[in-house]
């Protein structure tokens, strides 16, 4: 869906944004058996059962890490330590590269039989090996390692104890999250498919990523984006998009930023979307379309100190209800959407540069990642 398209609606005559509210789908149930023949569970509405404890000769674990984000060795060792524990076989180990983000390797994995895959890296490995497992009914375990760990965050992980996450690899509970995907289409008209678990986006969200400096980020972490930020803002321009929410009509908007969200939670306790879940079947869009410098005060406001502070008391979610809205930040949810541009735009997910698009189009696949979690995690908010 490009603006210039033939056939294509002017966007003068487009219809005025709107909210956009979708009753999440059911989510099958994972009836996978252990070998004692007692199946683990996961029920329509992503809560989580707890594993049998059966026999479990013959199993093998995978682990995928990135060599420049763990210490290898203690990580292997603490791996072999816990299928050796459980009953598994000698776990399989791969590295990731600077080729293999993790995807590749993931999947020979998966056909070499791995039973579980666990992934140790930053928020791209993460993406990477999600993306290879994405509706295989095989679980994946995040051991937090890296800068951001922002799908571990939204999950409410711990994020300082590594060995927890990696015995539940083999004794904890699964949760059937959702995992997006995106259709990118290049000015030549090529289309690449690429999966993303927190959330992707075209415009100076993208900008900012681009600009980030890698050596500052990885000295001080997600602190760095703070620089690319500061460097993106100084040229940033709006233009003009046509999008649309699966199942609603076509709309038309200038903004500087779209994104596409699976989850809502960012460092630093910011909330980007306090109602987002990882299990309710939906995409949560957010347009960032803010009009000179008091506009981004606004974004500002809406983020840190609205989502993030206000809406955490009852007296503060009386003032929200008060205040007149402005359209600095937009949000709609859906199960998909489409945003097409005359020009190209840059475009990332989950905090990786995928280039520059002339149309995104973004759905969701409800319960399509089976992730494992500590036994007996609060997964009932997630």
């Amino acid at each position: 869906m490009t603006p210039d398209r033939p056939g294509a609606p002017d966007p003068e005559d487009a219809a005025a944004p709107d909210d956009v509210i979708r009753e999440p789908e059911d989510v099958a149930p994972d009836t996978t058996g252990d070998a004692d023949g007692e199946a683990r569970r996961v029920d329509t509405e992503g809560r989580t059962a707890e594993m049998s404890g059966g026999d479990r000769a013959g199993k093998v674990a995978a682990l995928v890490y990135n060599p420049t984000k763990v210490e290898a060795d203690g990580l292997r060792r603490a791996v072999e330590t816990a299928a050796r524990d459980a009953g598994w076989a000698e776990p399989l180990f791969y590295e990731t590269t600077v080729d293999d983000l993790g995807d590749d390797v993931t999947r020979q994995a998966l056909q070499k039989g791995a039973d579980a895959v666990l992934v140790a890296g930053g928020d791209g490995t993460v993406r990477a090996v999600a993306e290879a497992m994405g509706g295989t009914g095989v679980p994946l375990t995040i051991v937090p390692s890296g800068t951001g760990n922002l799908l571990a965050r939204n999950l409410r992980l711990p994020l300082d104890d590594r060995d927890r996450m990696i015995r539940a690899t083999f004794e904890g509970d699964r949760l059937a999250m959702d995992i997006g995907w995106a259709t990118l289409t290049r000015p030549d008209g090529t289309r690449a498919d690429h999966a993303f678990v927190v959330m992707g986006g075209v415009g100076l969200d993208a900008a900012m990523i681009a600009n980030t400096n890698p050596a500052l980020k990885k000295s001080v972490g997600w602190v760095a984006y703070v620089d690319g930020a500061a460097r993106s803002l100084a040229n940033a321009k709006p233009f003009r998009v046509m999008y649309e929410i699966t199942g609603h009509r076509l709309h038309s908007a200038r903004v500087h930023s779209v994104l596409f969200a699976n989850c809502g939670s960012l460092p630093a306790g910011l909330e980007l979307i306090p109602e987002a879940s990882l299990t309710d079947g939906n995409l949560d869009i957010v347009m960032f379309q803010p009009k000179g410098a008091l506009g981004w005060i606004f974004v500002w406001r809406r983020v840190a100190w609205d989502n993030s502070f206000l809406r955490r008391f009852r007296a503060g979610r009386r003032v929200l209800a008060l205040r007149t809205k402005d359209n600095a930040v937009r949000y709609a949810r859906g199960t998909g959407a489409e945003v097409g541009m005359a020009e190209p735009h840059p475009v990332q997910l989950d905090g990786d540069e995928f280039g520059e698009v002339i149309d995104i189009a973004t759905r969701v696949d409800a319960g399509g990642l089976l992730v494992a979690v500590p036994r007996g995690h609060d997964t009932r908010t997630l």
